[in-house]
């Protein structure tokens, strides 16, 4: 098993709910190690970037809107397996085909609204983590 570091953002739906602690307390049970953290507010030209791969689907702009309803919560979570471990955790992207006891199943409603975006590879974890921690943001302790 290697460290990994993974980048996970808690969305709208889960600032509103008052649901970031719980998430966070799931993702510490597990042993994963909180190496940044911290709110941010979506930009359309972060949006763009992030989500490059769908940004020409005719549910985007309704994909944005969700995104820049509260500001997002951006975490750096260390851990053995990191990627794999926190995905599934969180269980299947389409929250209606997650089992209960992950937090997708147990807190998300569908595709969109599924509590937590998480990186899908080391390498995307890379890319993504420089897109939303500058130098300096991510601690090793």
């Amino acid at each position: 098993m290697a460290t990994e570091t993974t980048l996970i953002l808690l969305k709208t739906d889960c600032v509103r709910k008052k649901l970031c602690g719980e998430v966070l307390k799931r993702f510490e049970a597990e042993g994963f190690t909180i190496r940044g953290i911290k709110m941010l507010e979506m930009s359309d030209a972060v949006l763009k970037e992030h989500y490059a791969h769908i940004a020409d689907r005719p549910f985007f702009p309704e994909l944005v809107a969700f995104m820049q309803a509260t500001p997002v919560i951006g975490l750096a979570l260390e851990g053995e397996d990191a990627v794999a471990r926190v995905r599934d955790l969180l269980g299947p992207t389409d929250s209606t085909k997650a089992d209960p006891g992950t937090i997708r199943g147990d807190f998300g409603e569908d595709m969109m609204v599924n509590v937590c975006h998480a990186s899908d590879s080391t390498e995307n974890a890379a890319i993504e983590l420089k897109r939303f921690f500058k130098d300096g943001e991510i601690f090793a302790y």
